[in-house]
């Protein structure tokens, strides 16, 4: 295994673990701006009101995109596996 492969490897794994905590972290991103607008609207400026949402929005996105993610990750184990079966001949 050269150089190139590995660093293709890693670019892959970069791109796919992207992918992965994309939507997680737009979603935690929007629902943090939108709380914090509303905070600055309404003058409430509690701490911890942020986090209720966020934690409520990201497990929302998780659960729904979850069959998108093991695809996108089985895909991915299944390239490297075929990577470990070219390296061992």
């Amino acid at each position: 295994m050269d150089t190139l492969e590995v660093v293709e490897i890693g670019r892959d794994l970069l791109v796919t673990a992207m992918w992965l905590a994309g939507p997680p972290v737009f979603i935690s991103l929007l629902v943090g701006l939108m709380v914090s607008i509303f905070q600055t609207i309404t003058s409430v400026q509690e701490q911890t009101l942020s986090f209720a949402p966020r934690i409520v929005a990201v497990g929302l996105v998780i659960v729904l995109a979850l069959p998108w993610m093991l695809t996108l990750t089985s895909a991915f184990t299944m390239r490297m596996v075929e990577r470990m079966a070219l390296v061992t001949h």
